[in-house]
């Protein structure tokens, strides 16, 4: 899953958003850095959750090889079937429809689990986590990766419309703040904390920014809300265009062990 940035977004929409940001430097380190802490080996049972149109599977399905099992589960069909089109031809990677907080899946049934930028949407990420330590198996392994949304900073001159714009994107979240809340989120729910890494998601060009953060679309929208005004955001837009472009935020990476 990912940070939408469209009211009613498509199918298609949120597919293409998840590809692309997996598709950048940024999102493919991170992401081998989190298969890495799972440290998966052949057999284990891993569990995606929230697998979205199925971006991560091939790779966990390759490291717990013919004799390891693959869980995918998301609550959007229309996600779940674009990734049983990409992976049809991977039988050990099974596709379950389901909500989060309560996971189609027996107690004790994972060696590993891992959740990548989801717990940003849920309505209580501290449910979620302790359906996780239901179904792994005493010792098994989490890998979460979140963003912290209130860490957003776009580099202008115009320090006041970068602020106001990095409000009303974290603003647009439903956890914006759930990076920096995972060691605490997961203490409490009985999991121990294994490792924390703060990640910083930086972006130097102006398409692949747009892109992720959304600078036209989410000024337009704050203009509409009346937290710009236009007059704020053309020369804003004008000079982040022109460049040098610098903005960003931190990723939280947190392995823990039930």
């Amino acid at each position: 899953m990912s940070h939408r940035t469209s009211a009613t977004p498509t199918a298609a929409d949120q597919i293409a958003y998840l590809d692309t940001a997996a598709a950048t430097a940024v999102g493919r380190d991170y992401k081998r850095r989190a298969l890495d802490a799972l440290g998966l080996r052949p057999g284990h049972a891993v569990v995606d959750i929230g697998c979205g149109p199925g971006t991560d599977l091939g790779r966990l399905a390759d490291a717990v090889q013919a004799g390891g099992r693959v869980v995918g589960v998301d609550r959007d069909a229309r996600m779940l079937a674009e990734a049983g089109r990409r992976l049809a031809d991977r039988p050990t990677i099974d596709l379950r429809a389901g909500d989060a907080h309560a996971l189609p899946l027996n107690d004790t049934s994972m060696d590993r689990a891992r959740i990548d930028r989801v717990l940003m949407h849920v309505a209580d990420p501290a449910t979620v986590l302790r359906e996780v330590r239901r179904v792994l198996r005493p010792g098994g392994v989490l890998a979460l990766a979140e963003p912290d949304w209130d860490t957003l900073a776009v580099a202008d001159e115009d320090v006041r419309t970068s602020r106001r714009f990095a409000r009303f994107v974290a603003g647009r979240v439903r956890n914006a703040t759930i990076g920096r809340d995972l060691v605490r989120l997961s203490a409490q729910t009985g999991l121990r904390v294994r490792s924390v890494e703060a990640i910083a998601v930086v972006f130097q060009d102006f398409d692949t920014a747009d892109r992720i953060l959304g600078l036209r679309r989410n000024s337009a929208r704050a203009v509409a809300a009346g937290e710009l005004t236009h007059a704020d955001v053309q020369p804003w837009l004008r000079r982040l265009t022109d460049g040098p472009l610098l903005a960003g935020f931190t990723l939280y990476l947190v392995t823990a062990e039930a």
